[in-house]
């Protein structure tokens, strides 16, 4: 099997094609709690974005890999590596996956094809990600993964019910 891609998926870089589909992503507000994200972003925007993704995860700190589907030949979401740390040698993850094609193991292919890829050629020693409290999905979907929970970040985002705590999240390479 090849790095970044098993029988039911691969992952690549975005391509103009994508523009549309990470517009709709981006920009679904319903999501932004579950990120950083606290505007919009506007065609031209990630136009650039993507025009920048062939720049090296060394020079700008981050990753975005597209989530193809083999058997429906398309995107279908998306994974991040950011806060790329070379000297400490980990990252932070993040996925997303249209609700349409959840459910489905999609997520957990494409997290399993980006452990590898980061602990095999890219030789970090860790992955963390943080979860807001209540998403049990992503829990579940990290922790099938080989992530565990080591900590919890108090009050660590403001959604529309007041602050709601982050559950971190780590994949150690023994």
């Amino acid at each position: 099997m090849r790095l970044l891609q098993n029988e039911r998926i691969s992952l690549r870089a975005p391509e103009p094609e994508d523009l549309e589909l990470l517009y709709r992503w981006e920009n679904n507000s319903e999501w932004w709690s579950l990120g950083n994200t606290l505007v919009p972003y506007s065609h031209y925007q990630l136009k650039e974005y993507i025009a920048e993704s062939h720049r090296d995860i060394y020079d700008i700190k981050q990753l975005r890999l597209m989530i193809n589907w083999v058997e429906k030949k398309e995107a279908v979401g998306m994974v991040d590596l950011y806060d790329f740390d070379p000297f400490h040698r980990r990252a932070g993850v993040g996925i997303l996956v249209e609700p349409t094609s959840q459910k489905k193991g999609l997520a957990t292919d494409a997290l399993e094809l980006l452990i590898q890829y980061a602990f095999s050629f890219l030789k970090l020693h860790q992955l963390y990600v943080h979860i807001p409290m209540g998403n049990e999905a992503s829990k579940a979907l990290f922790m099938r993964c080989g992530f565990s929970v080591t900590g919890i970040l108090k009050d660590w985002i403001t959604t529309e019910k007041g602050y709601s705590d982050v559950l971190v999240m780590q994949y150690i390479q023994k």
